[in-house]
């Protein structure tokens, strides 16, 4: 099987080794270099409807590239769009969700296709909408963010509160919704108006047992930023 390493310890590649006939996708653009044994095709994984559902759940590309060791054994390094850590998931036993623009790589045994949210997920979430990502199969998948993962291990009979913007992935056991952080009274819109004034934003709260990967960035709050000094409104 391809061995997944990651190399580096700020703003990470994934370096992955491929034996002949050995074959990961990856999110478009990805590749930085590849020796010459291997073959780089973009194609709509699954078909056109498959690839537009993942496209508009979790802010990926519509194509993606399959990266094949056609001619013989070959390494090659990718990189995420956004500087920040690299994370191997193994997937099997246990599957994740994951959050907009977190994929970067996966085995060819690993699927991972849209699934559909229960309404105060998909109205509030920063999660794809209707839509979130979910791994099947067994196999690794590398997940990126912006700025540094942290794992928290979430545990039967407490519930953990991560604002949205800074999840990258999940366990799918475990059960979460979308909420305000106030809970002081005046109803959901006078929480959410608390909420916006304070700057606390939009929660999810997790409950269950398994693990949540958080990261350390806040992307929204970073474009915001970046188009106040360039005058943009």
């Amino acid at each position: 099987m391809p061995t997944f390493t990651i190399t580096g310890e700020n703003d990470p590649f994934l370096h992955v080794n491929l034996r002949r006939s050995e074959k990961i996708y990856t999110e478009s653009g990805s590749m930085v270099c590849m020796d010459g044994t291997l073959e780089l095709k973009g194609k709509m994984r699954g078909g056109f409807f498959s690839s537009l559902g993942r496209s508009l759940a979790n802010d990926e590309s519509l194509f993606q590239t399959t990266i094949e060791a056609k001619t013989g054994d070959g390494d090659c390094l990718l990189a995420p769009g956004l500087p920040g850590d690299i994370w191997l998931l193994d997937v099997g036993p246990q599957q994740y969700r994951l959050n907009d623009g977190a994929f970067l790589a996966a085995e060819d045994t690993v699927d991972i296709k849209s699934k559909s949210q229960r309404m105060g997920q998909a109205l509030f979430g920063g999660s794809g909408g209707f839509f979130v990502m979910e791994t099947s199969g067994h196999g690794k998948v590398a997940v990126s963010s912006f700025g540094t993962i942290f794992t928290l291990d979430v545990k039967p009979g407490q519930e953990t509160i991560v604002d949205n913007t800074h999840v990258v992935a999940w366990d799918s056991r475990l059960d979460y919704k979308i909420s305000t952080m106030s809970t002081a009274g005046g109803g959901f819109f006078g929480n959410l108006m608390n909420s916006v004034t304070t700057g606390e934003g939009l929660v999810n709260r997790f409950s269950g047992q398994g693990q949540i990967l958080v990261c350390s960035r806040n992307r929204d709050s970073f474009s915001s930023w970046v188009a106040s000094k360039a005058g943009v409104r």
